[in-house]
Order: C-alpha cells, then sequence, then structure tokens
C-alpha cells in the first residue's frame, strides 16, 4: 500500500469551549475550532465546498453545506496546508462535527476529504 495517491488530504481539527460566549442557563454552549487542511497528494487541488454534521448531547443532527471555508476557497499544492478558524453553538456541553470537504485537482478530478469525527466538549464535562 506504498503507492501514493494523487487526490489525497489529511484534515485535522482541535476544537476548545469559548467560556465568554456561552450562557449555560440558556443551554448555549460556543465553540471554536481550528482546522488544518493538508494536501498529502501529488496534485495541486482546490477545495469547494464543506459538508458538516453536527450533533449535540441529545443525539440531534445539523447539517450544514456550504461553499468553501471562511468565504475562501484555497488552492493547496502538494505540501501546502490551510488553516482556518470557525464555531458552532450547540444546545449540550457535549457534541461531536465531522464532515467532508469536496475538492477539485487541477486535472478536473473532483474527490471527497474526510473530516475524522472530533468532539466539542464543555471542560469536566467528561469524566
Amino acid at each position: 500500500m506504498s503507492e501514493s495517491t494523487p487526490y489525497r488530504v489529511q484534515v485535522t481539527a482541535v476544537a476548545e469551549y469559548v467560556a465568554e460566549q456561552s450562557r449555560p442557563q440558556d443551554d448555549h454552549f460556543v465553540f471554536a475550532y481550528h482546522i488544518t487542511v493538508l494536501n498529502t497528494g501529488s496534485v495541486r487541488s482546490q477545495l469547494l465546498a464543506r459538508h458538516w454534521v453536527i450533533t449535540d448531547g441529545n443525539g440531534k443532527m445539523q447539517e450544514v453545506h456550504g461553499q468553501g471555508v471562511v468565504g475562501e476557497q484555497p488552492v493547496l499544492g502538494p505540501g501546502q496546508a490551510f488553516r482556518y478558524t470557525s464555531g458552532c453553538v450547540l444546545a449540550t456541553p457535549v457534541g461531536t462535527m465531522q464532515g467532508s470537504y469536496r475538492m477539485r485537482a487541477d486535472d478536473g478530478h473532483e474527490f471527497e476529504a474526510e473530516i475524522p469525527a472530533f468532539m466539542l466538549a464543555v471542560p469536566k464535562a467528561l469524566h
């Protein structure tokens, strides 16, 4: 499996609770997440669109679709990374996010870059 694919993008995420914008008494929990999109393939590719699945602690799912990320559709050469920060609001102190980015390589091939699930949690909400 050492053969490399030309179309490969690695996505990593780090989430944090934003206490100063949250109102726990109103079931309003704000989280920021920091994303790194790294082109680990061999072809220059552009991030066209995003698809998020956000699930709160009660199992309520919300899907978000949109063009680009934070108003941009970055183009990444092999080995290049794009980093951005965004946020979401949950009605519970714990939840998860996961999804995918639709990418288009310079040769016109479109592919999905998976965003692995990551946890959103108020500190000490999980034991």
